[in-house]
């Protein structure tokens, strides 16, 4: 009887965490046939990825869905007419130790609806994680959620024991969080942030006196973003991100397209798509900013607040800044580089390193994994007899698109009108 009471709590909170995307989440199939404690398929194991590129899988779970608060978006909010559940702390440990024991999990990703307090809440859940330390010895992965409004001496608690800590922001603008969540302060969701970073900058400086400082949220903290719940431009988004990530220092923002959950005249209608195109440009533009050099300016501005939905944002900017190019493959340094459709980051290094020896032609560039089918309008390289054609913007794009496929091509749609 226990054991069913124990899988019906897991199947509710598994499937009420799924809305949370901040760990990098997917589905796992792996069953048990002989009636044990750790049947997995559809019920809470999803994947991350370390930073060294592993993949790790994680038991993705709510302490409790019951909410003391009312947020439009949620679908554990208040009103909502589901089915409620929670578990003790003692049946979460207890659960993370046989799914690991079982060779099922890597560690731990706890997250909870607010009952009665923020500070009973998350008081519960760095319990859990203190247990899991100190009693059962686990050295797993630890991803904690904070809980807006939660006291600074918890938040230090946590990352004594958690490996992340994140605090998920929700709207990505103040204005839209009355809207959608009048009860709840942007301030609530400041100061855990604050904190985390404050103590993540202290252990730092510690660390370098004292070698055997106590590691605190060894890897970082993140936050998340919903999308397409209000009416925020692309720019009012990334704008947000660029933000947190420079004055918080977030190991990374998630953006979760916003899953219609309630009929609410606040809120896209029922039935309406999930904004996943929109969503894969955001994060494409994410990593534009973190790792390509570019600015929010650049890419997102008040003549041009929405990104392109049928190209990517690095294309979009470069068929925008067409004096720009093209660049010369053979002399260009890496920043300049970055900026050209169709070359990665392993591709750059790769021309960087190889046309030390040589100067490089199409050829080459093939057998290095350049992009040509982008790359090609916007460069010139060593290849006898070849002419930068003189096209516009609109010329070159159609082109693209003519001899391009991908999984959003039937997505090219009127998804964003709504936030025109």
């Amino acid at each position: 009887m226990q054991f069913e009471r124990i899988k019906q709590k897991l199947n509710i909170l598994a499937d009420a965490a799924k809305y949370d995307v901040s760990c990098s989440s997917s589905g796992s199939k792996r069953t048990n046939t002989n009636k044990g404690l750790g049947d997995s398929s559809g019920m809470g194991i999803c994947h991350s990825y370390s930073e060294d590129g592993r993949c790790i899988s994680l038991l993705k779970v709510l302490l409790t869905n019951y909410c003391i608060f009312d947020c439009a978006y949620c679908v554990s909010r208040r009103s909502n007419d589901i089915e409620r559940a929670a578990f003790k702390i003692q049946e979460i440990v207890d659960l993370t130790i046989n799914f690991y024991r079982r060779n099922y999990i890597e560690g731990l990703f706890l997250s909870s609806g607010i009952f009665k307090s923020p500070d009973y809440t998350m008081e519960r859940l760095v319990s859990v994680a203190k247990k899991l330390r100190t009693e059962e010895n686990f050295n797993g992965y630890i991803h904690l959620k904070s809980i807006p409004g939660a006291s600074e001496e918890l938040m230090k608690e946590a990352g004594l024991y958690a490996d992340r800590i994140s605090v998920n922001i929700e709207v990505p603008t103040v204005s839209g969080l009355k809207l959608l969540a009048p009860e709840k302060k942007h301030e609530d969701f400041i100061k855990p942030m604050q904190k985390v970073r404050n103590e993540i900058l202290r252990y730092q400086e510690e660390k370098k006196i004292i070698k055997s400082t106590p590691k605190y949220a060894a890897a970082g903290q993140s936050t998340q973003m919903i999308i397409g719940a209000t009416g925020e431009t692309d720019k009012d988004i990334m704008y947000s991100a660029d933000y947190y990530y420079k004055k918080y220092g977030m190991k990374r923002v998630y953006y979760s397209g916003y899953v219609p959950v309630a009929e609410d005249k606040r809120l896209p209608p029922m039935g309406s798509s999930v904004p996943m195109l929109r969503e894969n440009r955001l994060y494409q533009t994410d990593w534009l900013l973190r790792f390509y050099g570019f600015r929010v300016a650049e890419l997102l501005n008040k003549n041009h607040p929405n990104l392109d939905i049928d190209v990517d944002p690095k294309l979009g900017w470069a068929l925008r800044n067409l004096s720009y190019f093209p660049v010369d493959i053979n002399r260009a340094d890496k920043i300049v580089l970055a900026r050209v459709p169709g070359l990665g980051i392993q591709s750059i290094h790769k021309i960087i390193s190889a046309r030390r020896f040589r100067k490089l032609n199409w050829e080459h560039l093939k057998k290095i994994g350049v992009a040509l089918n982008r790359a090609k309008y916007f460069i010139v390289c060593d290849t006898q007899g070849w002419k930068h054609q003189d096209l516009d913007a609109s010329k070159i794009k159609g082109l693209i698109l003519q001899n391009s496929s991908g999984k959003f091509r039937d997505k090219f749609s009127t998804q964003l009108r709504l936030f025109n």
